[in-house]
């Protein structure tokens, strides 16, 4: 596994294999493999056998490199940074502890039994509030230092669209907003005030994953409105086509797992709301920013889901878009 040979090209001595490499970076190994062949990534060195060889420093470069893109940046343009340049990309913004439970408040007569069976995809959930009605949340849930509120109202009607959105306000929280039947009226309301909408999953994992994506696309708070603009930029392009989220919903897995199919409805659903927030009617310049804002907010979520269905279609070997 260890391979103790002369110095690699960066001054450091040469010893882990590509597998024991990538796992060290996070990495599946088949990622590393198309990033060593596409983009040349490192002058590594080479075992006696031809194997390549990475250093201590190459891992931590590898590291920064899938830490960057799972913020959303592509890989070809990461491919021939310095250790330098990775860290000063990667720092802005701090990337959240991967141990750290998100505080999640809930509202939903069922919800809380229903995470409760939720097993280890638990363990990235904090329930620091619960409240049955969504009417009676505020003082349930006011102050108890909440980051995400989850919503579970089965029949989703417009009548709480404004208890839903000043609730949201009021508690200074992302908000994930979940149903069974909605209208699309109602849908685009939510989401017209910053919420995150999706019909209610099966599985708790993908209600992590609905959390993460909406906690990601939510904005400093301590930023002024007028501030956003500069700190925003486009996010970037989507990386999967209609097409090949066809392709991902429909291939089959495993363990017939639904999940690919869950991830792909998301990702559909968000690219729909990028597209609406460019051309939804603005009375004012405030009124414009603000959906810019919301835009990236839906751009920011796309990224996140993006990344774990690819490490998701890489881990069950399901069809990928040429170039990634």
């Amino acid at each position: 596994m260890i391979q103790h040979t002369p110095e690699a090209p960066d001054g450091q001595l040469a010893q882990y294999r590509s597998g024991v490499a990538a796992r060290l970076a996070g990495l599946p190994v088949e990622t590393l493999r198309v990033w060593e062949r596409r983009y040349g990534i490192s002058d590594t060195g080479r075992s006696a056998h031809g194997q390549r060889l990475y250093s201590d420093a190459q891992v931590r470069r590898l590291r920064l490199m899938k830490q960057l893109v799972d913020q959303g940046h592509p890989i070809g343009a990461l491919a021939q940074l310095t250790v330098e340049q990775l860290g000063a990309l990667a720092v802005v913004p701090a990337p959240r502890a991967q141990s750290m439970p998100l505080r999640v408040a809930l509202v939903g007569p069922a919800l809380a039994a229903r995470l409760a069976g939720g097993g280890r995809d638990m363990l990235a959930l904090d329930i620091v509030g619960h409240c049955r009605e969504i009417h009676s949340a505020l003082p349930a849930l006011s102050g108890i230092g909440a980051e995400v509120l989850l919503i579970e109202i089965s029949e989703l009607d417009d009548s709480v669209v404004p208890a839903i959105a000043a609730l949201r306000e009021q508690l200074g929280v992302a908000a994930v907003v979940l149903y069974r039947f909605c209208a699309s009226a109602t849908i685009r309301q939510l989401r017209a005030h910053g919420c995150l909408v999706a019909r209610a999953p099966t599985d708790v994992a993908e209600i992590v994953l609905l959390c993460q994506a909406a906690l990601a696309a939510l904005p400093s708070p301590s930023a002024p409105l007028q501030a956003v603009r500069t700190q925003l930029g486009a996010p970037p392009p989507p990386r999967f086509d209609e097409q090949a989220l066809a392709l991902l919903s429909t291939a089959k897995n495993s363990v017939e797992c639904e999940c690919p199919r869950h991830l792909t409805e998301i990702l559909l659903m968000l690219g729909s709301f990028e597209r609406y927030s460019q051309q939804c009617a603005s009375r004012n310049a405030d009124d414009a920013l603000l959906h810019e804002q919301l835009n990236h907010a839906a751009g920011a979520a796309r990224v996140l889901i993006e990344s774990a269905l690819e490490r998701l279609a890489r881990a069950e070997g399901l069809p990928l878009p040429a170039g990634m």
